[in-house]
């Protein structure tokens, strides 16, 4: 499973499972190994999915895929599948985001 790599990140959603308070529900031996998931890197991503791909995603969409492509390149072969959680529109105001900054 996926997540920020600090307590202080920028990814909308997401928590940084070490330093958040976890809910009764949770079981993290549901969760898997960690992935840290840089802000930085889902930014880029996100931006990235927008002008290549044509695909308008939110930035958890973005880490999403940062991670799936970090596991699908420790893999010899099969496929790799994610999901997209979030859309672009959230994040129109993020001059930044979208400016690649």
């Amino acid at each position: 499973s996926f997540q920020p790599d600090t307590g202080f990140h920028g990814l909308e959603g997401l928590k940084h499972m070490p330093t958040a308070i976890k809910p009764g529900i949770y079981d993290e031996s549901f969760a898997g190994e960690p992935l840290p998931i840089e802000t930085e890197a889902s930014h880029e991503m996100t931006l990235r999915l927008a002008r290549e791909e044509g695909l308008f995603v939110g930035i958890s969409s973005g880490a999403a895929v940062v991670a799936a492509l970090q596991v699908a390149s420790e893999l010899d072969e099969g496929v790799v599948v994610t999901i997209l959680p979030d859309a672009g529109y959230k994040y129109l105001s993020d001059k930044a985001l979208w400016e690649g900054k």
